[in-house]
């Protein structure tokens, strides 16, 4: 039997509008969940952006301030894509209204904020769910599957990075994300928060590390007005950047394996370069986001020599069964926001979580803050 989930979207950025239409787009592709989304409202402080939302997408209703969701019985479980220095805030308020939280990472601006709401949701016996996108491509399954199974023997060390440019014009505005008390740790929290995420997905536990950082553009131009995604600002008030554009990492492993992890904003001539490598004793494997649906393999006992092998993901990977018929189909971004949705909605059926986890988000963060006193004190930080 089917039954319905009153759920509602804070944040109608370009976040807000990718979780809306995973929403929408879940019964086609997983009709075997006995929950199906009923989107009640959106909340967005932007004058008309709720509005124009609630128009385009069938939101029943549209309002500025998310407290109104909070109070509204109508609504069983939330989406929250606000900026990151409302996460903890709005994650508490929902957890203790009772209302299932899907947030996006990386859930507040360091590991105090996101173990706040992840107490909240434990406190309240509500299912909560963070999005580390990547670790559900099909390929990325399959490389975990293939790395726990020992199919490339005894993993000894990886290299993660996340490149992108959205930030490497002088111009690009000075936006919260650029600001301490409101984005948090820069290209940390943006990028370097799914670089953990699969580190740990992948491989395990993380027990140290070291790390750099720098700041590149150490100004940039104030918005005249709202701002949505990556937008510029030529000829505005100059102001200070003020959290970090790039991170180097060496990684420990609890497992014995070594690992780095680099992500920029600001590389330029990279889009959404996002990819790792893992290699082991009798093997490796390869990632990127960019080919998503392809996974470089290379097994055997050759050692010295060994070649590398495409493989194609198809319907035995993953979520992969869900979007396409056979192999090599292309899949994008977006989908794997429709299978972080169906964990979820999935976690709210069952009371058992699938996907990750405010936990995984805890983990995380403190990653993330080692890194900022590695970068600060120049040594290496243990993680508990």
């Amino acid at each position: 039997m089917v039954s319905t989930l009153g759920v509602a979207v804070v944040g109608f950025g370009w976040m807000g509008r990718v979780h809306t239409q995973a929403y929408v787009r879940l019964p086609h592709h997983f009709p075997q969940l006995s929950l199906r989304p009923e989107l009640i409202a959106v909340a967005d402080e932007v004058p008309g952006r709720a509005e124009e939302a609630a128009e385009r997408y069938g939101f029943a209703g549209a309002v500025r301030d998310w407290r109104q969701i909070a109070a509204d019985p109508r609504v069983q479980a939330v989406s929250i894509a606000a900026p990151n220095f409302l996460h903890r805030e709005i994650g508490v308020a929902m957890a203790e209204a009772g209302k299932h939280i899907w947030i996006e990472k990386p859930v507040g601006l360091g590991v105090e904020d996101a173990r706040a709401v992840a107490d909240a949701v434990a406190k309240a016996g509500v299912q909560g769910t963070v999005g580390f996108n990547y670790r559900n491509a099909p390929a990325v399954e399959a490389a975990r599957e293939l790395i726990a199974s020992g199919g490339i023997g005894i993993v000894t060390h990886v290299r993660i990075r996340l490149f992108s440019d959205y930030a490497a014009h002088p111009e690009s505005a000075l936006t919260w994300r650029y600001e301490r008390a409101r984005g948090g740790s820069g290209v940390l929290g943006d990028l370097a928060s799914h670089g953990v995420d699969l580190a740990r997905f992948l491989l395990g536990e993380i027990a140290s590390l070291t790390a750099d950082t720098a700041v590149f553009i150490p100004d940039r131009a104030r918005p005249a007005g709202a701002t949505a995604g990556h937008t510029r600002a030529a000829g505005g008030e100059p102001g200070p950047v003020e959290n970090e554009d790039y991170v180097n990492c060496l990684l420990r492993f609890a497992s014995g394996a070594r690992g780095v992890l680099e992500a920029s904003r600001v590389a330029v001539g990279e889009q959404n370069s996002y990819g790792f490598e893992v290699h082991g004793t009798e093997g490796a494997v390869f990632w990127d986001f960019r080919r998503m649906g392809e996974l470089g393999v290379s097994r055997g006992t050759a050692f010295q020599d060994q070649p590398v092998s495409t493989l194609y993901v198809g319907p035995g990977h993953g979520e992969y069964a869900a979007f396409q018929p056979g192999s090599a189909n292309a899949m994008g971004y977006d989908d794997l926001k429709v299978i972080e949705a169906y964990h979820f909605l999935r976690s709210v059926a069952e009371g058992t979580a699938h996907g990750p986890t405010l936990d995984d988000a805890v983990r995380g963060a403190a990653a993330l803050d080692a890194m900022s006193r590695s970068a600060r004190r120049g040594t290496w930080v243990e993680l508990g």
